[in-house]
């Protein structure tokens, strides 16, 4: 007689950099040095791409744990905010440095971004807490939205591959990271890999797709994928690339996009399908986020994702 394994508690456990977000939006143009220029838009906003990705999965309707640091003098304000996705806190840690703080300055085309680290310097410690790493393993899917050190890389991905854990990775701008040779061996290990245009620049050379295919391939990628913005997206598939243009909105703000994108990705793998529905859905959730201000408001739930894939794709 056959025994099915146990249910995961987690569809996603989502690991990464927590900060709060203050965005100035609808910039006109970027300022020269010594000028200012007025935004449009301001709010204050939970951040960083863990707690993007977290949210947006969790409106999908996927069960998911959000894991990192911030201060205790933020806590309330991370549960309240976070209760509205249906997403729990109890995931986060609270650490003396204080919550990280990122202000993010964007116009419609694209966006900057001015960072304190703060209680994220410990995220690497945190990593190596029997109790995270128990609530790893609870997990179908883990997704580390972080510059992944590669040490830390080769105790945890082993450890998570034997628990039939399937993962994925965003580093964000962290050019030194990417650049950095000893991590060719987490880009391979890694089952998901999702660079933007610039950072799969930084790792191939090139600035097309193409070199980004090329290189993929070359380095064994598993799933590589490449976001292109206002072109859609594309995925290394037995080194041919595959592109999935995106849905048509009216962009006004990027802050969140890339994350959102992920999360779309990873609601495709989570729910079997192929790698060209994975990049529709994920290019929807990019697209979606953009149409508000911030990396939150604009995030789909699973009515809108389906309604706006059949305008766009069809059914």
């Amino acid at each position: 007689m056959a025994f099915s394994e146990p249910m995961k508690r987690w569809d996603v456990v989502v690991v990464g950099e927590i900060y709060a977000d203050h965005v100035f939006s609808g910039f006109q143009r970027w300022p020269a040095a010594g000028e200012e220029v007025h935004a449009e838009h301001y709010v204050r906003e939970l951040g960083g791409g863990a707690v993007n990705t977290a949210c947006a999965l969790a409106r999908l309707q996927h069960r998911v744990r959000l894991i990192g640091l911030i201060g205790e003098a933020d806590r309330s304000w991370f549960e309240t905010r976070m209760q509205g996705f249906g997403l729990s806190a109890d995931g986060l840690r609270s650490d003396p440095l204080g919550t990280g703080v990122t202000m993010s300055v964007s116009t419609a085309e694209d966006r900057s971004f001015y960072t304190y680290l703060g209680a994220n310097r410990r995220l690497a410690e945190l990593l190596d807490d029997e109790t995270i790493r128990a609530e790893l393993i609870a997990a179908r899917h883990v997704h580390f939205a972080m510059p992944l050190a590669a040490d830390m890389a080769k105790r945890l991905f082993p450890l998570l591959r034997k628990a039939g854990c399937t993962t994925s990775l965003d580093v964000g701008f962290s050019p030194d990271w990417l650049t950095d040779p000893v991590n060719q061996w987490t880009c391979r290990a890694v089952d998901y890999f999702f660079p933007n245009q610039t950072e799969a620049q930084w790792l191939s050379g090139g600035e097309s797709a193409e070199a980004f295919r090329n290189w993929a391939s070359f380095m064994d990628i598993r799933h590589g994928v490449i976001k292109l913005g206002a072109a859609g997206a594309a995925a290394v598939v037995n080194g041919e690339l595959l592109h999935v243009p995106p849905p048509r909105v009216d962009a006004v703000d990027m802050t969140g996009a890339g994350d959102a994108f992920d999360a779309g990705y990873i609601d495709g793998v989570l729910n079997g399908e192929s790698t060209q529905d994975c990049l529709r859905r994920a290019c929807i959730c990019g697209a979606l986020c953009t149409t508000r201000i911030g990396a939150l408001e604009g995030l789909p739930d699973s009515f809108s994702l389906r309604s706006i894939y059949e305008q766009t794709y069809g059914t």
